[in-house]
């Protein structure tokens, strides 16, 4: 399939630019796969879709306040640097802009007191900055008290309360942006939803920038995804296995979670405890190899994200879904609103 059979009209105002309060109270979507139907709910209705046996499969990663300003030392010059993944203890792959002004050796000081001080090391082939960070005490805590959130490049508003962009389950720092589709769960709703005899279970999966590289290529097939690491436990394995022995569904709650459970399948030959790192790219042709429903965001066209979902419900029903969307405005991507696929 060529990158052009995913794309599709959307109008600019359609694209969220503020998280919907409550949480829950987002529009959901509810695409049948089986009677091909489709109905306009919101996402707080997802309990009636649900069935006593049934488990979520909820990414429990926690995004990192990535983005932080930093004062050069010779200059004064301010400078952005957002960083992408640590290669050692106190040692990172940035981002850096303007990088012109972050050569090898330039001294950074970040925060109040100068709380956090960086030095360049190197600069990598593709322009990223290697970068050394010294401070005193608990790195993840500084960052949350001078870092602010890395939102995609549509939301042009900036975030009143860096939770927002954080699902209530978050638990395990280290992801560059949000497993959105668990933006829309609450404290109240989970509740419900275990009540009724729903279970849940935590996958880990570190959502990297690279979710939102555009597909560059007309051939998807040529296209390289990025690669994140990923977590299952024996708990959460053992809780899939039994549910679908016992001809329950296991639905995941976002593609992270998705790409999860069907990366340690294809790993392993089986679900079971695993950890490693997965580029798994699913798209129109791949079969699903565990999971039996979707919650999911509305994704970019032309995306890997929007391929993954016509992967799994039919590319024809998702094109067709997504118009259906726009019509009846639906607010899209990140604090957009909701997609139950069954």
């Amino acid at each position: 399939m060529r990158k052009s059979d995913f794309y599709y009209d959307l109008p600019e105002e359609l694209i969220a630019q503020v998280p919907i309060e409550p949480r829950d109270a987002s529009k959901m979507m509810v695409l049948n796969r089986k009677t091909n139907t489709l109905e306009h709910r919101h996402f707080f209705d997802i309990v009636d879709y649900l069935n006593e046996g049934d488990c979520l499969i909820l990414n429990d990663s926690r995004v990192l306040p990535a983005r932080i300003y930093g004062i050069k030392e010779e200059t004064g010059a301010h400078v952005e640097f957002l960083l992408l993944n640590q290669i050692e203890e106190g040692v990172w792959e940035t981002l850096a802009g303007p990088g012109k002004k972050a050569k090898p050796g330039s001294i950074f000081y970040f925060g109040e007191d100068s709380v956090l001080k960086l030095e360049v090391l190197d600069v990598t082939e593709t322009g990223n900055r290697i970068v050394r960070f010294t401070y005193n005490g608990n790195f993840y805590k500084i960052l949350e008290k001078i870092g602010q959130m890395p939102l995609p490049h549509y939301i042009t508003k900036r975030l009143q309360d860096n939770e927002r962009y954080q699902t209530i389950y978050s638990n395990k720092i280290g992801s560059s942006a949000a497993p959105t589709a668990g933006l829309h769960f609450t404290d109240s709703l989970l509740k419900k939803i275990r009540k009724k005899g729903v279970n849940t279970g935590f996958v880990t999966l570190h959502v990297g920038l690279g979710t939102f590289r555009p597909v560059k290529v007309d051939d998807i097939k040529k296209h390289k995804m990025h690669s994140e690491h990923y977590e299952l436990s024996k708990e959460t394995a053992d809780l899939i296995i039994n549910t679908k022995k016992n001809g329950k569904r296991v639905i995941a709650v976002g593609t992270t979670s998705c790409r999860t459970i069907e990366s340690v399948f294809l790993k392993e030959n089986c679900i079971k405890e695993s950890n490693g790192w997965t580029d798994i790219f699913i798209y129109p042709g791949y079969e699903f190899k565990v999971i039996d429903g979707l919650v999911t965001n509305f994704h970019l066209p032309e995306s890997t994200l929007i391929m993954l979902v016509s992967a799994f419900a039919g590319y024809e029903k998702i094109i067709s879904a997504y118009n259906n969307a726009v019509a009846n405005n639906y607010r899209f991507f990140s604090f957009g609103d909701s997609m139950l696929i069954i």
